[in-house]
């Protein structure tokens, strides 16, 4: 079993808080799925359907399937939410 969550960030070029959370998740040795959004409408369409939103940046953390999704995360709470999965493992 992994010892870390599935981690997918829904992004876009340019967007700095999305930047943000890569870097975050990448310093903190995180792996992570990255979906761009750029341009694919369908992906935003997925976002609508799922959370009723269109906009990014959005953090799937999850596993066992359980996913939690952050909206606008901050580098703090992201940092809690994958602490307590990691703890749960």
């Amino acid at each position: 079993m992994s010892s870390k969550p599935k981690v997918v960030v829904w992004s876009k070029t340019g967007c700095h808080f999305c930047g943000e959370i890569k870097s975050y998740l990448e310093s903190q040795n995180q792996p992570y799925e990255n979906i761009q959004v750029d341009g694919n409408d369908a992906l935003r369409d997925v976002l609508e359907t799922k959370y009723g939103i269109r906009y990014v940046p959005v953090v799937e953390i999850g596993g066992d399937n359980k996913y939690e999704a952050l909206f606008n995360p901050d580098l703090e709470k992201l940092g809690k939410v994958l602490e307590s999965y990691n703890q749960a493992v």
